[in-house]
Parts: structure tokens; sequence; C-alpha cells
């Protein structure tokens, strides 16, 4: 597999090489501004995976698909989110906010591998890659949820999730710290809105993170029933008719 890294500060540029070489992924070309990346695109087979910047030092990282038709697949790395919708516009698998969590970098290389990675580590033909990257481009997934505390607005990245449930009337999103808190939406619209690789609805009342489950175990009528970090308030039950795509889920 072909991987570059186009970043204009060298040591953010190191400390991935390094996020990346835990994952036995190796990165031997590191281009560092808009010129000389659009002068070696120009000149070299395309890789499979590009780890691109959006800021460099001689302008913006889009300027490179105004001269160049790049055909990889690309994961954004920033320090700002105010670009992520012009991102995700071109082929793009994620958006890392910086400084890069090691499991974030695992999440995002993953859904590079299974979008995007055939077993023969080939290119995908360039007309059924355009079909995946229209698809990945009409829907982007929620990263994070606001809600109001007293007179305080309070955000929750999903990554500190462990689950949503519903309660008399009210939706609450549930942190792996173990407290809870009242949100503005549905269940069912919470479904839309979460990356289904990480998250799902187990029954009417909760959806749970995947790496918020501590332990299953087998429950009465074919059910299954969740431990999950820090919550003991309530029993969480997968409902038998969502236990056999629950297993598919956890196996995928």
């Amino acid at each position: 597999m072909n991987v570059i890294i186009i970043e204009d500060e060298k040591p953010s540029a190191r400390r991935l090489q390094r996020m990346l070489s835990k994952m036995g992924v190796e990165t031997n070309t590191v281009l560092h501004a808009v010129n000389e990346s659009i002068a070696w695109l120009l000149e070299n087979p395309h890789p499979d995976l590009i780890f691109l910047d959006i800021q460099l030092n001689d302008g913006l990282s889009f300027e490179i698909f105004e001269e160049v038709k790049v055909d990889s697949a690309i994961i954004f790395t920033t320090a700002y989110d105010e670009y992520a919708l012009r991102a995700f516009k071109l082929n793009s698998v994620d958006y890392l906010l910086k400084p890069i969590d090691q499991e974030e970098l695992m999440r995002a290389f993953e859904k590079f591998k299974r979008k995007y990675k055939q077993q023969n580590s080939a290119h995908l033909p360039l007309t059924e890659l355009k079909n995946i990257l229209t698809q990945q481009q009409a829907k982007v997934f929620k990263k994070r949820f606001v809600t109001k505390v007293g007179q305080h607005l309070k955000m929750f990245p999903v990554e500190d999730i462990s689950c949503f449930y519903s309660e008399n009337k009210g939706t609450y999103l549930q942190t792996l710290a173990g407290r809870n808190y009242l949100i503005d939406q549905t269940i069912e619209s919470l479904e839309e809105d979460l990356d289904p690789d990480y998250f799902y609805r187990i029954s009417r009342k909760y959806v749970v993170r995947i790496n918020a489950i501590e332990d299953m175990l087998s429950y009465t009528n074919s059910r299954v029933k969740l431990k999950l970090k820090n919550f003991k308030a309530h029993e969480v039950i997968v409902s038998r008719e969502r236990v056999k795509d629950f297993k598919e889920w956890l196996a995928q």
C-alpha cells in the first residue's frame, strides 16, 4: 500500500509517521507545500491514500485539486474544522482534527481499508471509486453533540459517549465517565446522525457505542444483556428481533 503525507509542520509529519508505523503503515514520502505537492503528483503514480493537511505554508491544500486530478483517497488533517464541508466534496475518507488521536487515526484508516482497498491491494476501477465516493459524500455523520446545562453549553465528541437512551419522553446521552445529559433529539433521529460503524440501535430505547461495551451475557427469550462502562441506572437489553443483526454488526 502506498501512503504519503502532505504536511507543512515537520514535527506534526514525523508524529503522524510514528503513529502510522505503530499500525504497520509506512510512509516514505512527505511533502510540505502546495507547489511541491502539485509537482510530485504530476510526476509520480498517485498513492492509495494521502494524509493531507489543509493549511500549508504556501496556501490551502485545496489548490492542489485545481491543478491535478487526484485519484487517491484522502484523510484530511487540520487544526481547524471550518473546512470540513469543503473537504468532504473531494475524495475524503475522513477529517481528523489536530492533535490527532491514535484511536481516531485507526478508525479512519480502517474506514479507508473497508471502502477503498481490494484484497489484492490494487486500486479500485475509477468508475467504482467514483460511485463509492459519491455515496460517502452524500452522508456526513455527527462528530459531536451540544446540550444546554444551566446557562452553559456543553460539547460532547461522539468518542466520549457510551450510549443514548429514552426515558420519560426525553432522550439522554450517557458519557463514558458515567454522566447523563438531556438532548433535544429523538432516538429515531439519532439513528440517521450516528456512524453505523460505531453506533447501533439495540432496542426501541437504546443506541450504544461499540467501545462502551464491557461485557455481553445471554438473557431470557434469546436476548442479550449488555454491560456498558459506568452505566448502572438501567438494564441494557438487546431486543430479540435485533440480536442477529447486532451480532453481525459486532463482527463487521
